[in-house]
């Protein structure tokens, strides 16, 4: 195995933030030459982007740690980028999904408006996260946090509909209420610390009112984007609206760079022992209960297929802030393995949905009777992630809440696995009467009367692309890979990044 010098590592993180940002403009004005050479330039920059990424695995998985300063804006406030564990593994996981849903979105944008203006935004997101994931200090990750958002309500309001301009205005107002607050929270570490760097260790080593002040804005900030309870409500209305495959990558990837900038902030800025010793992981604990509770609840009563999948997702997330709470080495496993495990599982459940209104129009629950006779390869992708959001082994859903539940018990927390429990109730009750009907009762529109039961209907097949189909089907593959399976490394690098980060982070 070849670990790379440190120049190269930093110039090729340099390379993986700056090429997407960069490409963009030529992206939008290749639309000028034609939509074949469009698609394949984001798709190029989006594969050429994940294949980058790669190549540091193994300087990272040795314990590797850069923080690479790129300039400085005032003294002890700079633009800088690191790479380690933590960074590596979410920004690997964003550049994949990315790839999977930039290939989707080459035949279900076919069929959209303003092509030559989703594929810049798409692939200038894509920059922007990697941003976030690679940002050595907070004041860089504030920056691409932001740009991120910003971008990022382009592809809410892609539709243009009343309902997305709608959802697209609360978003944008939810996004600016968080950026003010990352911003004054920023500003107290800086007075605190005297540095907003994640290269120097802990910043915040004792507890006061402005440093809970500090973790009060941070909380709110990112916990926002990762649609924590009670600043969640942009969540459930931006997502049906967006395109099927941004909605993917809202769900799968945005929400997770929120996560990201709690766990930067409780293990470099704060601290564990700090957050525990002051009670302020407590507060973190009760959010994320009632964010899990909530989100699957609320999810049961709603009628829309991606309406339904967004209130999912607020619930899902409850899960990874669950853990950051419990503060142990299971915990921290299951909530890091969950980020990715949510994105496979909830990519997969966007997209089949976003297949199925491609390619019926149907998008009410209660029309999707016989969907999966009609689109069996589309809607068995779907029933394979159902059921790994509701917990069932071998799928990855399973084991994230398995490694949730045993770091709950290593806390003596016994609420919290009653929580869990709950939950995957709940999950199942809202999941599983969308796939059974699906496979087992009849279309809505055939009428029962016209056919002679002794005899056995037949459905015309009508499924998706075979490109649609082809990311649906290695997103529900990962779901297996990455479950109860020997050698799972997905499994084994949140592990590993869990300890790193519990170990002080490579400090």
């Amino acid at each position: 195995m070849v670990v790379l010098g440190s120049s190269t590592v930093i110039a090729i993180v340099i390379f993986i933030v700056a090429f997407p940002i960069l490409m963009t403009p030529v992206i939008m004005f290749s639309c000028r030459a034609s939509e074949q050479l469009r698609n394949f330039l984001a798709l190029a920059v989006s594969a050429i982007t994940f294949l980058a990424i790669l190549p540091l695995y193994p300087f990272v998985r040795g314990g590797g740690v850069i923080q690479y300063t790129l300039f400085e804006v005032l003294p002890n406030l700079e633009v800088s980028l690191r790479l380690d564990l933590l960074s590596f593994g979410l920004a690997a996981l964003a550049a994949l999904i990315w790839l999977l849903c930039t290939i989707y979105s080459i035949d279900y944008m076919a069929k959209e408006h303003a092509c030559s203006r989703y594929y810049p935004v798409l692939i200038f997101t894509l920059g922007s996260c990697l941003g976030i994931f690679f940002a050595g200090d907070l004041f860089s990750l504030f920056i691409f946090f932001e740009l991120m958002s910003l971008i990022a309500y382009i592809l809410v309001i892609h539709e243009e509909t009343e309902e997305a301009l709608k959802a697209g205005y609360k978003y944008l107002v939810m996004t600016i209420i968080g950026g003010l607050a990352l911003f004054f929270g920023m500003i107290i570490v800086f007075e605190l610390g005297g540095t907003v760097s994640l290269g120097v260790g802990t910043i915040i080593e004792e507890s006061s009112l402005l440093a809970l002040l500090a973790f009060i804005c941070f909380l709110i900030g990112f916990g926002m984007k990762a649609g924590m309870f009670p600043l969640h409500v942009w969540l459930p209305d931006a997502h049906p609206v967006a395109p099927s495959p941004a909605s993917a990558l809202l769900s799968g990837v945005m929400l997770k760079t929120g996560a990201y900038g709690l766990l930067r902030v409780i293990f470099h800025v704060f601290s564990p022992d700090l957050l525990q010793s002051s009670g302020w992981d407590t507060i973190l604990g009760v959010l994320a209960v009632i964010t899990i509770l909530l989100g699957s609840a609320v999810a049961l009563t709603q009628t829309d297929i991606k309406r339904r999948l967004a209130y999912s997702s607020i619930g899902q997330l409850g899960y990874v802030l669950l853990g950051l709470s419990i503060l142990n080495n299971n915990a921290i496993t299951g909530a890091i393995f969950h980020i990715f495990s949510h994105a496979f599982m909830k990519s997969i459940l966007f997209l089949a949905a976003g297949a199925i209104i491609w390619n019926t129009g149907k998008r009410q629950i209660e029309d999707l009777k016989g969907i999966g006779r009609q689109m069996p390869v589309t809607m068995g992708c779907f029933s394979i992630a159902a059921l790994a959001m509701i917990g069932i082994p071998p799928l990855n859903g399973f084991l994230s809440k398995w490694t949730l539940a045993l770091g709950a018990l290593d806390a003596n927390a016994v609420i919290y696995v009653l929580v869990l429990l709950i939950s995957s109730l709940l999950n199942a009750l809202y999941y599983l009467p969308i796939i059974i009907p699906a496979f087992f009762d009849l279309p809505g529109d055939m009428n029962h009367d016209e056919h002679d039961e002794h005899h056995e209907i037949k459905f015309e097949i009508q499924e998706a692309t075979p490109r649609m189909l082809s990311v649906m089907i290695v997103l529900a593959l990962f779901t297996f890979v990455f479950g109860l399976t020997p050698n799972n490394i997905v499994y084994a690098l949140s592990r590993l990044t869990a300890a790193f980060l519990l170990l002080g982070g490579g400090f």
